[in-house]
């Protein structure tokens, strides 16, 4: 058997596994890909845990201790099913859409219009996924705010910055519906991709290529972490049992430019991060930045 005859192989063993809990009342009785993938979860979170404390770095501990409170609440809904992981998807875009509307100075009107939409497009991915495809059409109309209100002196850069925050935020998040049963997946996966690529950039430093930045919006995203990027994608698609091209380039690729995309936009705003309520991180924008690309990405691609 040749070496890739053999990753097929680990590529394709069946990760289903049984969870079975008897505590009197409470019995709990589940098989499945999900509870591989919590179970890889915890032991990461520990192994994590042990090497944090061991640093004794309190920006790496507060870090981590945000990850222990983010997986479940990622987990959790996406576990129960639809609806809940569109109740899940529109609490993000809400909190996300609050960020950017601060970041890039919209007026009270654009911002509702895109509240409305963080709230609309989950809702119709769950119930109708069909009407995501008008998200050309409600690009133009989110022109009626500064049309009604006659707005010539900033009515183009209001409606172009809402369109983008509709379709950059709103429209990418409700595919967190849209990807199930992978939504966690994705989302572990693109977190653990993440790390990868800071490691790559902090440890390929020491060659002039990989110093190289991809973009002058962020020196500190270099062709190094790009690297790690793609090498950190496949290793966690492979151990996921979901490698395939389009996948590694949503995760990979669509991770690395989602975070530069954001930069551009802090950059503009002059400010180091989109909100500071989310400790280790920064705002929500700072954390789901990747995701945002990845997901509808995943969704074509994948």
């Amino acid at each position: 058997m040749t070496i890739f005859d053999q990753y097929l192989a680990f590529l394709h063993l069946d990760r289903r596994m049984a969870l079975d809990i008897d505590l009197g009342p409470l019995q709990l009785h589940l098989f499945g890909r999900s509870v591989f993938l919590m179970w890889i979860t915890v032991a990461i979170l520990a192994v994590a845990g042990i090497a944090v404390l061991v640093s004794r770095r309190p920006e790496l501990i507060q870090k981590w201790r945000t990850w222990v409170l983010i997986a479940p609440a990622v987990g959790l809904p996406v576990w129960i099913g639809h609806g809940t992981t569109a109740v899940l998807a529109a609490a993000l875009a809400v909190v996300a859409v609050t960020e950017y509307a601060r970041l890039v100075r919209l007026e009270r009107a654009d911002t509702w219009v895109l509240l409305a939409l963080a709230v609309l497009y989950p809702l119709a991915a769950w119930l109708r996924p069909s009407l995501l495809q008008l998200a050309p059409v409600v690009l133009l109309l989110c022109a009626l705010p500064s049309v009604l209100g006659g707005d010539v002196e900033n009515g183009a850069r209001r409606t172009a910055f809402t369109a983008f925050g509709s379709v950059w935020i709103c429209w990418s998040l409700s595919h967190l519906v849209m990807v199930l049963p992978d939504t966690y997946l994705l989302c572990f996966a693109v977190a653990a991709t993440d790390v990868a690529a800071w490691c790559g950039g902090k440890g390929l430093r020491r060659m002039a290529w990989a110093r190289r930045p991809l973009s002058p919006l962020s020196p500190n995203k270099t062709v190094g972490g790009l690297v790690g990027a793609v090498i950190g994608a496949f290793v966690i698609l492979t151990l996921l049992g979901s490698m395939s091209v389009g996948l590694l380039i949503a995760v990979s690729i669509g991770g690395v430019f989602g975070d530069l995309l954001e930069s551009m936009l802090k950059r503009q705003a002059q400010v180091k991060d989109a909100g500071d309520w989310l400790p280790g991180f920064g705002g929500l924008l700072d954390r789901i930045d990747s995701l945002l690309l990845v997901l509808p990405l995943a969704y074509f691609l994948g």
